[in-house]
């Protein structure tokens, strides 16, 4: 009886609100955050006082509790099981008695993976992990390709019109820069940032992450979830996260709830920027946000670029046959932007075109190496392969 009063109340509350849209002529629906209270290793207390900071900030906003009764003034919808909550949070949301909820232990289905927020220790500057759990696709390079818009999308809806984009260098990061050029050649702008180091170029070292050098870290989510975990809980041994917005919103195309994530160490002051990262989602209409730049991608050939991704399409002309090597010559020219599992395949597509190269390791990453004097015939052979982009001489 006592939980559906508070959901009248709740409901109440909508409608008063179309009521003074009526009265006015404008519509100012207050948002309303969810925050489950259930299955943090810190304890429903620390959950709940992460609500309490964030409500008394004056952000804008109010915090339903989702879980167990507790000694609170914020307003509470009874639960006493994950399960029941995570029922309950689905239900709230579907209906629109809250924008959006805070959460953990929560499954996304394939497709939608979760874009991180922390503050970098090296400038204190704000930084999405782009993603941090869930999964965007089966497929590596594709999961990290549409990570990337979903770091966009978290972005631009909380306030950036035009986030700078880097790609950590780890497997994949160089075929990731290739698919995200390509789409910017077909009309969807990716705004890539130039690392710190000297040697500049998108793809992302160490230095960067702990600089923020962009507003958006795309790298795998694995990757991404250590990173989310170092960047919050650096200061405490590990067993708090005490920094931070937490592990953010499930994205994807179609995916029509706000779900925010925290780890089961989330800290009393990561509860709280989790809840006010999720306003700042609503008030930047992250749906609408979604939609329109899933829209665009698809405009941009997102798709086939996408399939040129997963099919394996430059090994079988490699490895089904024996190829030997040019006589040796003095290799200086490097040639950057192979992905490290394809850097053997790229010197025998070299070999078969009568063009001695070796592989090796350079400043950013794999490198081809040829003659100086071959450096343009090898880099036509390689972009015509689809190894490289045409421009990948350093």
């Amino acid at each position: 009886m006592a939980e559906n009063k508070v959901l009248k109340e709740m409901i109440g509350k909508v409608f008063n609100d179309i009521a003074d849209a009526i009265e006015t002529g404008q519509f100012s629906k207050s948002i309303r955050i969810g925050l489950t209270t259930l299955g943090s290793e810190k304890g429903v207390e620390n959950l709940v006082k992460g609500g309490e900071i964030a409500a008394n900030r004056g952000g804008g906003f109010e915090v339903i509790l989702i879980g167990p009764k507790i000694d609170t003034k914020l307003q509470l919808v009874e639960a006493n099981t994950e399960e029941e909550m995570h029922k309950k949070m689905e239900e709230l949301l579907d209906n629109g008695t809250i924008d959006a909820c805070v959460t953990m232990h929560y499954n996304f289905p394939i497709g939608v993976s979760t874009v991180g927020r922390v503050i970098t220790p090296g400038k204190g500057k704000e930084l999405f992990i782009a993603t941090t759990t869930g999964t965007s696709s089966p497929h590596r390079t594709e999961a990290m390709v549409k990570n990337a818009l979903n770091g966009i999308i978290a972005a631009k809806a909380t306030g950036i019109e035009n986030p700078t984009v880097g790609i950590l260098n780890v497997d994949g990061a160089r075929q990731v820069e290739r698919a995200l050029n390509e789409l910017t050649a077909n009309g969807y702008k990716v705004n890539f940032t130039e690392s710190g180091r000297s040697d500049g170029g998108a793809v992302m070292r160490g230095n960067d992450l702990l600089a923020g050098t962009p507003d958006i870290m795309i790298q795998d989510t694995l990757t991404g979830n250590i990173l989310m975990k170092m960047f919050s809980a650096f200061t405490t041994g590990g067993d708090y996260e005490a920094t931070g917005y937490g592990y953010g919103p499930g994205i994807g195309e179609g995916y029509d709830r706000t779900v925010l994530i925290l780890s089961r160490a989330s800290g009393t002051p990561v509860v709280a920027n989790a809840l006010q990262y999720a306003a700042d989602l609503v008030r930047g209409n992250v749906k609408e946000v979604a939609k329109r730049e899933f829209a665009a991608a698809k405009k941009a050939k997102l798709d086939e670029i996408l399939k040129s991704l997963t099919k394996d399409t430059k090994k079988a002309s490699t490895d089904d046959e024996i190829v030997t090597a040019p006589p040796q010559e003095v290799v200086t020219g490097s040639i950057a932007g192979i992905d490290i599992m394809d850097l053997e395949d790229a010197v025998k597509a070299l070999w078969k075109k009568g063009i001695y190269a070796e592989s090796g390791m350079g400043c950013t990453g794999p490198i081809v190496m040829v003659n100086e004097d071959k450096m343009t015939d090898a880099i036509n052979v390689l972009a015509d392969a689809g190894f490289v982009a045409k421009e990948s001489a350093c």
